[in-house]
């Protein structure tokens, strides 16, 4: 269950878009304008914002870019539109939008995004609570010392991803080589979550199954309960009918 703040003029879009969310087991809050949406902001932060461009007041990418300039676009945005041109969903991502949705938008396209942007929030937060000073605020002490003995050192050149016994992807390697464990990572944890079910791992991906089965066989991902191909005796492989979803 995630907060998510659906932010248009038009109630229609804002009932419709708050049904559906709160069927998936979300509460939803919606604002009807950019001054609505800022006094929503200050109150609490939300996971993931729904954020339509054009709005009487303010527009939203200008909404977007002052929350970027201000320092609380700590959560993911996904820009909505049906009138926006290539250049303003362009404009959009450059300030810090994580997607963007044409109107009228499809149910699967809307869930796909959704659901992309709250694992994308999950990721900030884990990096930001890697990389957060414990700094007490203005006036206040400061907390007493934790014994050495209570915590392990934090190594904030490494993220773990996923369950608390994933391995941790290093930070100290090139982006590539980053990229392909965490992928790794990614797809492991959301196979063994989805029962290894493809249908699901696919859309919760946002991929085509023959895409995703190509990119599990490029990294060497097991298709089924007992760990990698790599650590099977037999080496493991894909055959041509399950490449192609068969």
């Amino acid at each position: 269950m995630a907060n998510i703040l659906v932010v248009d003029d038009e109630i229609g879009i804002r009932e419709l878009l708050s049904e559906i969310l709160a069927d998936e087991g979300h509460v939803v809050q919606t604002a009807e304008s950019a001054a609505a949406a800022r006094a929503a902001r200050e109150a609490e932060q939300p996971d993931l914002v729904l954020l339509d461009i054009w709005m009487p007041d303010t527009d939203g990418v200008t909404l977007l870019k002052e929350w970027a300039a201000g320092g609380m676009l700590s959560m993911p945005v996904i820009m909505m539109s049906g009138h926006a041109t290539i250049d303003t969903a362009v404009e959009a991502t450059r300030f810090g939008a994580l997607d963007f949705l044409e109107k009228p938008i499809a149910l699967a396209r809307l869930l796909s995004a959704v659901r992309s942007g709250l694992d994308r929030g999950r990721l900030m937060r884990n990096l930001q609570s890697l990389g957060a000073a414990a700094v007490p605020p203005p006036g206040e002490p400061a907390p007493p010392p934790i014994p050495a003995a209570a915590s392990a050192p934090v190594d904030a050149s490494r993220v773990r991803v996923g369950a608390a016994d994933a391995p941790a992807v290093s930070l100290d390697q090139p982006l590539r080589e980053a990229r392909e464990q965490f992928e790794r990572v990614y797809f492991e944890y959301h196979l063994a979550r989805e029962n290894f079910s493809m249908t699901r791992v696919a859309d919760r991906a946002g991929l085509e199954r023959t895409h995703l089965y190509r990119k599990l066989k490029q990294l060497g991902v097991e298709l089924a309960r007992g760990g990698r191909r790599g650590d099977r005796a037999d080496g493991g492989g894909i055959g041509p009918a399950e490449e192609l979803g068969g």
